[in-house]
């Protein structure tokens, strides 16, 4: 309880300061109305979208003890969208209200020597700077208004703007036999976070299908941290076809490191579970083990490593197990969840192609008009998209779900698609 308060209270201080300091700018605007039912809603309006994110965050505070813990996740998306849809746009509101505050504060500066100096002091034009703090403040709202936009479309919209993602691959020593083969990759589904919306995620089923792909690969996270995130979704997600089979490999999250549990066993049993369930929706759980795929007598070889991170990630990854029994075959992929892994491990390898995942694109950048960028990148330089270094390649998925901030703004969940020919 006393940790609740000591984290509540200067958070709740913050965001007061915030709402204070934007109301100076907010309220001359709002004086201007010539209507007063219409300035008294809009004042109401603003303080009470602010006493509402208040108790929501003191209601999960204090309540959070009765909260499951799988649907934690949910409630702590919910705050985090509350407080990412109101206050960066304040944050830049205030922008244009403190260059106001420099403004006035250089021009008093000003006039105080002049007085000093005994010098005559021009006649202060209350008008005129009415007129120019209201442009300022006018400007910061109107640019306060695109994130506002971009942020409740992220949480409506664009966290089911799913989007297939194509490469076309060409290895010299790819086998006869797979030229065309299609490989689909998701990753990071994180299902407590879709708060059992089956039906937007039996759309994106559909896309994965109508790619008709030879296999289908999982590079892990299926959940946030528990097993019964899992509960009604066997029924959705086994719906994926492929040719040659579904594969699959666990990710940082699946392991169950991000709560606390009551005995070892307890957690055992759920990291269990989450193996389990990869069965039931159809998928083969590689374990630092690898699969032999044929066509036609021509063989390959698709290996899967559990979760190898940089700490404080954990590493339970094991190459070497996975590839000894392939040594011999012409043709490697790799799934294994973390980017990071491809620069410290496999690139000593002979490893064709790895399939990688865990950054989401941070579920915010720029991709477009040739620029690619997401403040992920300074903690992953290999965050999204295709990668390669001599003769090996690297793909990173930007993510199927979302965890945290429950939305994606300009980096939509993501299939992918690669031909190899």
């Amino acid at each position: 309880m006393k940790a609740s308060v000591f984290l509540l209270i200067p958070l709740l201080l913050f965001m007061l300061l915030v709402d204070i300091y934007t109301y100076r700018g907010v309220k001359p605007l709002i004086a201007r109305i010539n209507n007063a039912l219409a300035r008294q809603s809009l004042t109401i309006l603003f303080w009470g979208i602010s006493v509402f994110i208040f108790a929501a965050f003191s209601i999960f505070m204090f309540g959070i003890k009765h909260v499951k813990q799988s649907e934690s996740y949910i409630y702590v998306g919910y705050l985090v969208a509350g407080f990412s849809l109101f206050y960066i746009p304040k944050f830049v509101f205030i922008l244009f209200v403190l260059l106001q505050d420099i403004q006035g504060a250089i021009a008093r500066t000003i006039r105080w020597f002049r007085e000093r100096k005994k010098k005559s002091v021009p006649q202060f034009n209350s008008k005129r700077k009415m007129e120019r703090s209201e442009f300022l403040y006018q400007m910061g709202l109107m640019l306060a208004a695109i994130p506002f936009a971009s942020i409740l479309y992220g949480v409506t919209k664009g966290k089911f703007k799913f989007r297939i993602m194509q490469e076309s691959l060409s290895f010299p020593n790819l086998p006869k036999a797979f030229q065309g083969f299609r490989i689909v990759q998701i990753s990071d589904m994180h299902l407590g976070s879709f708060n059992k919306n089956y039906e937007k995620i039996e759309k994106a089923i559909e896309l994965i299908n109508e790619q008709e792909p030879d296999i289908i690969l999982f590079t892990g996270d299926l959940v946030n941290n528990f097993a019964e995130e899992t509960e009604g979704w066997a029924p959705v997600l086994n719906k994926m076809n492929a040719r040659m089979g579904k594969f699959s490999i666990l990710g940082n999250h699946d392991y169950g490191d991000y709560s606390h549990w009551p005995s070892a066993e307890a957690k055992a049993k759920n990291l269990q579970d989450i193996k389990n369930f990869h069965a039931d929706m159809g998928f083969k759980l590689l374990l630092n083990e690898s699969e032999t795929i044929s066509i036609n007598g021509d063989e390959i070889a698709l290996i899967g490593v559990e979760n190898w991170g940089k700490p404080p990630f954990p590493q339970h990854g094991d190459l070497d197990l996975a590839m000894k029994d392939n040594e011999k075959l012409p043709f490697k992929l790799l799934m294994s969840h973390d980017p990071s892994h491809w620069d410290e491990k496999v690139l000593d390898t002979d490893i064709d192609l790895t399939f990688a995942g865990h950054t989401h694109g941070m579920q915010f950048g720029i991709e477009r008009a040739g620029i690619k960028w997401s403040p992920v990148q300074y903690k992953y330089p290999r965050w999204g998209g295709l990668y390669n270094k001599g003769k090996q390649f690297l793909y990173v998925n930007r993510g199927f779900g979302y965890i945290g901030f429950p939305g994606r703004i300009g980096m939509p969940p993501e299939i992918t698609l690669v031909e190899l020919t």
